[in-house]
């Protein structure tokens, strides 16, 4: 009689599939959860970094550009027709601020101001543009560039380039000028002019609405573009110092610190020896897109303006202030 030899097959039994199918969703349900984590942290990661770039982008256009207001070159003087000739018709949509000699060139009429701002309450505040966001601020600031222009040997150009305002001037006196050939003016240096203007607007990208620094620029005419998205507001607080003595005590010491609100023709104009030395500059920052998991109900204080939100947008809160350096200059 053969014998025949067997194994017997035995699989899992129904309670340890159960037991591993628990095992794996625990282990799934770990998996996820580090997965999720590590997206959102991310994600916030992202937006924070995106929020520091772009504010310390904006601040740091915004100081630059006003520590170097007001600068002429070698001009030494205040800068109006009395010392400033030029026979130059206004410049394609030009900008105007408020008073009466505050267009990119300076009038025959009272003071030219090289530096205003103001918190818009309409949307066309100087007639260059139509798009500004109401409660933010406005500023613009003229000087010239800070690189006097030369020739291939390294002496004053003789004829400038197409495309732009010039300045020519010496330590006295000076000449506005378009492109072509550059007024006679003796031991003169040539300096590209400009008059720049910095306003918030709001912007639809998808579905979201996108607030974005803008910034003007004189070329042949006043034009504008975007320069940083994701910047909600701007605000200036202008430090004034009334001492005209420069022995006094106080002299080239900021009295106070003002909104543009509170800003008179007189402290504008600088009239009666007063000048304008410092500003402090707040930016506020926003994310570019709501992130429904966070909540912002924070209070954010630009100078004597008080905000206090309730949505789900990530802000931060940038500020500096800015010593005019060329606001004391009577001689170099």
């Amino acid at each position: 009689m053969k014998l025949i030899n067997s194994t017997r097959q035995q699989g899992f039994s129904l309670v340890e599939v159960f037991i591993a199918l628990a095992i794996g969703l625990v282990i799934f349900a770990g998996v996820l959860s580090v997965f999720v984590g590590i997206r959102t942290t991310t994600a916030e990661t992202s937006s924070s970094g995106e929020l520091q770039e772009n504010g310390r982008f904006a601040i740091s256009m915004l100081t630059d550009d006003l520590s170097k207001q007001d600068f002429w070159g070698d001009y030494a003087g205040i800068f109006d027709l009395s010392t400033i000739n030029h026979a130059l018709a206004a410049p394609g949509n030009d900008c105007s601020g408020d008073g009466v000699n505050n267009a990119s060139f300076p009038a025959a009429v009272s003071t030219f101001r090289t530096i205003w701002g103001e918190t818009i309450t309409n949307a066309n505040p100087m007639g260059c543009f139509t798009d500004a966001k109401l409660g933010s601020d406005l500023i613009q600031i003229k000087r010239v560039l800070a690189d006097d222009l030369v020739d291939g040997a390294g002496d004053p150009i003789t004829t400038a380039p197409v495309g732009n305002y010039y300045l020519v001037t010496n330590a006295n006196d000076g000449v506005l000028f378009a492109s072509g050939t550059v007024p006679t003016v003796d031991n003169s240096r040539v300096w590209q002019y400009q008059h720049h203007v910095y306003y918030i607007r709001e912007e639809t990208q998808g579905s979201n609405t996108v607030p974005v620094l803008m910034q003007g620029q004189l070329t042949t005419q006043m034009s504008f573009a975007p320069v940083v998205d994701g910047i909600e507001m701007i605000r200036f607080m202008y430090g004034y110092d009334a001492d005209t003595d420069p022995d006094a005590a106080g002299y080239g010491k900021v009295d106070a610190f003002i909104s543009a609100d509170d800003m008179t023709d007189e402290l504008w104009n600088n009239a009666g020896g007063t000048k304008i030395i410092a500003v402090k500059v707040f930016v506020l920052a926003r994310d570019i897109t709501p992130d429904n998991k966070y909540s912002n109900s924070n209070t954010y204080q630009l100078g004597d303006l008080s905000l206090t939100f309730n949505d789900n947008y990530r802000r931060l809160l940038f500020s500096s202030t800015v010593t005019l350096y060329n606001a004391r200059v009577d001689l170099w």
